[in-house]
């Protein structure tokens, strides 16, 4: 209560200090106005003590606020009359707070190990205490089930920062003890076992049962190996006795072991029907037509089942590939025991997934079976998410793939194109096909390049940009792009930091962006777009993202559309997702305005609810560097200039990319060597007479690629320039470019004249 009050009086006193500052400031008025030097000097040295005073208890008041003590308190407002266990605990493990229920079991443990604490009470502490420690740094939460003297304890942790970890103590349903005494055995005899069967911990009941520590199985049992469900035999200090054994899996690999007394696990009713409607592990009793014949606790929380009830498991479960039925007959036969189902809960109103197991237990003209359900719910999670990064790692490369390919056919397309182009003038009936040829083909080019970006091998110019000329500039395209119905507006901060990218591909991101926001009113409203500064003095952690500490610039595009559902949020940058009618939309706008944003090297988010609308927001890394002066562009050549003296060794595997380039540079004076692969180059190269000025390869080819060749050549030949060309972008192979001298890039496809003025930059060079 004295935490609560000391918190509660810090918080109440800021206000009353700037009463105290005003009260000051009356002060000082009479003091400047009272004409007796005396009397003025009197206010003013009050004025000022009271001014002093204030300013002095808001300093102190502040740092108490800000200090260690105040987050105790603060945490201690909140858990104080917690009835279980509330501490926390510094990334060392050493507690610096108890609640008052902490206190009471565990006594004054400011200062302890965390670890140390449990060891009096649970099993191997050190490996459940760093585990949980890991997951929640991922996860910002954890719990774990474990083993303790008298059942289990619930172990909850919350990771909150740098700062440290809230850990919560929770002791779950205490058991009947096999011999109905509820006074000292402390429930069901219980054991946990290591892989390899040595026992880690045994509780008070079964170390009452065996009358000693036991140090592994084989001096436990007789008959190993345990089967679930199971009869066997058990060393006693009243000599042996038969037990059913239950077993739990864990996902460390350990086992935790149940030992139910045979003449009790048979009864419908008595001290076992306690015992089991208090397990920790949720269980079904399944009757022969497959219909619920007993649920414990645990079981009807998981399924959503009410006291008393006995549907059919099959109205319980989904999402098995066969039938219900079938399964169970399977398993009553004896052909799918002890092997996990994964099925979903059917009457819970969130996804739930759990793992059955199925047991037969004999007896009776029919045999039963005990369904053992384990929450899966994570797991299937982490399933998901890993399925959906090998979906969207395969569409990647798929997209990769076809857009190298189609560069190849495009460079081809326009390179022949150039050359018509070359033999007809404007006066030519067959120019304006020939410039319709050239003009679609270059369309082509830019939509590979968008396909491109889901994988994010798209070919990039990043360049030096200001973002309020690039928004001036293109805002009258947008206001004729979202109609009468959509008022869009421009904000800019008045210092605004360059940034590095690509203009054309981050406009194409803002126009997605504007569209899918005019799409998202049909009726109209409002689009803003909002650029700003942005400084992070720490990490940010938002959506699986990790934002650097930096400054950035941000942009954000809100409307007032209709927003998005939550289930939806997760998938709106997936390839070929979409809410729109066939027709409509395709799905791939967002997907690239992700492909384009993380090649840039930015991130983007997305905050939206149903009916408020959406705000999508872009991260840039601000570009702080000095700019540098463009060179200026060479002046442009005859049609037909006359170059010679030039060796050109051309290296490429598709037929007519490399006949078409041939071309192009022969017609330039330029002698062409051809190769159709790096062994034939290496192998026309063999000729130390041959004088070679240029290497022209492709980067990418079946056999050795365009670096390992070019490396092996010029350790005979170090002064000869090369010339890379890829459909990919240069960033997909910079490291083994940036290790090859004099050496540049030109990207698919390319036209005559860029391939033309490369070769002779290099040359010249």
């Amino acid at each position: 209560m004295f935490q609560d009050r000391a918190t509660m009086a810090a918080h109440r006193l800021a206000p009353k200090l700037w009463v105290l500052a005003w009260i000051g400031l009356l002060l000082l008025v009479p003091g400047l106005l009272v004409p007796d030097t005396t009397i003025a000097l009197a206010f003013s040295v009050s004025a000022t003590t009271l001014f002093v005073l204030a300013f002095a208890i808001t300093g102190l008041n502040r740092r108490y606020l800000a200090s260690t003590r105040h987050f105790h308190e603060s945490l201690d407002v909140f858990v104080h009359n917690d009835s279980s266990p509330t501490l926390f605990a510094g990334e060392d493990g050493i507690i610096s707070y108890l609640n008052r229920a902490a206190q009471t079991r565990f006594g004054a443990a400011e200062g302890r190990s965390l670890v140390m604490l449990l060891s009096a009470h649970a099993a191997n502490p050190v490996n459940v205490v760093f585990r949980l420690q890991q997951k929640a740094r991922t996860l910002r939460a954890a719990r774990e089930d474990v083993v303790t003297e008298n059942g289990h304890m619930r172990l909850s942790v919350h990771h909150i920062g740098p700062d440290g970890y809230i850990w919560r103590l929770e002791d779950l349903a205490d058991y009947p003890p096999p011999g109905g005494d509820s006074g000292s055995s402390g429930g069901l005899p219980q054991a946990l076992v290591a892989e390899n069967g040595r026992i880690l911990f045994m509780n008070h009941a079964m170390t009452t049962l065996a009358g000693r520590r036991v140090g592994h199985l084989d001096r436990l049992f007789s008959d190993l190996p345990l089967r679930p469900n199971g009869l066997h035999r058990i060393d006693t200090a009243e000599g042996a006795k038969t037990v059913r054994v239950h077993e739990i899996r864990r996902e460390s690999g350990r086992r935790e072991v149940y030992l139910l007394p045979v003449d009790r696990a048979e009864e419908a009713a008595g001290g076992v029907g306690r015992a089991f409607e208090g397990l920790p592990v949720a269980m079904i009793r399944l009757s022969a037509d497959g219909n619920v014949a007993d649920a414990n606790r645990a079981a009807r929380r998981f399924l959503g089942l009410n006291p008393g009830e006995s549907p059919p498991l099959a109205d319980l479960l989904r999402g098995l590939g066969r039938p219900i039925g079938d399964w169970l007959h399977d398993a009553a036969e004896g052909r799918t025991l002890n092997r996990p189902e994964l099925v979903q809960a059917a009457r819970r109103d969130h996804d739930v997934y759990l793992q059955i197991t199925l047991s037969r237990v004999p007896g009776g003209d029919t045999p039963s079976l005990i369904a053992v359900l384990n929450d899966a719910t994570e797991l299937k999670t982490l399933e998901a998410q890993f399925i959906q990064s090998q979906k969207m790692q395969a569409i990647g490369q798929l997209a990769g793939g076809v857009a190298h390919d189609f560069n190849n056919l495009l460079t081809a397309i326009s390179g022949y194109c150039d050359l018509l182009l070359l033999r007809h003038d404007e006066g030519d009936p067959d120019y304006g096909d020939l410039v319709q040829i050239n003009q679609n083909a270059n369309r082509a080019a830019s939509l590979v390049n968008q396909l491109l970006a889901f994988s994010r091998k798209q070919n990039l110019m990043p360049e030096r940009l200001d973002l309020r000329d690039l928004l001036s500039d293109l805002s009258h395209l947008l206001n004729r792009l979202i109609g009468e119905k959509v008022t869009l507006s421009v904000g800019c901060a008045e210092k605004l930091t360059m940034v590095r990218a690509d203009k054309r591909q981050l406009e194409q991101v803002l126009m997605n962006l504007v569209v899918n926001a005019r799409d998202a009113m049909p009726a109209g409203g409002d689009v803003r777009i909002d650029a700003e500064p942005l400084e992070l003095t720490e990490e940010l952690h938002r959506d699986r993202a990790v934002v650097g500490a930096g400054k950035y610039v941000s942009i954000r595009v809100t409307d007032t559309g209709c927003g998005i559902a939550p289930e939806r949020l997760g998938k709106i940058f997936e390839p070929f997702y979409t809410t729109k009618k066939t027709g409509e939309g395709t799905g791939l706008g967002l997907s690239m305005v992700y492909g384009i944003i993380k090649q840039t090297g930015g991130f983007i988010f997305v905050d939206s609810a149903p009916g408020q609308g959406t705000t999508f927001q872009i991260l840039l890394p601000a570009d702080e560097s000095q700019p540098v002066e463009a060179p200026a562009p060479p002046a442009p050549e005859a049609v037909h200039p006359a170059k010679s003296g030039g060796v050109v060794l051309l290296v490429e595997d598709e037929a007519p990319v490399r006949s078409f380039a041939a071309r192009a540079l022969r017609m330039r004076g330029y002698e062409v060597l051809e190769a159709a692969s790096a062994e034939e180059a290496l192998a026309t190269l063999d000729n130390p007479a041959l004088k070679v000025d240029v290497f022209v390869t492709d980067v990418i080819m079946p056999g050795k690629d365009g670096p390992t060749w070019v490396r092996e050549a010029l350790v005979a030949r170090p002064d000869v320039r090369v010339v890379f060309v890829s459909g990919y972008a240069e960033e997909s192979f910079a490291d083994h470019q940036s290790r090859i001298a004099h050496s540049v890039f030109l990207p698919k496809p390319f036209s005559l004249q860029e391939l033309v003025d490369k070769v002779r930059a290099q040359i010249a060079a």
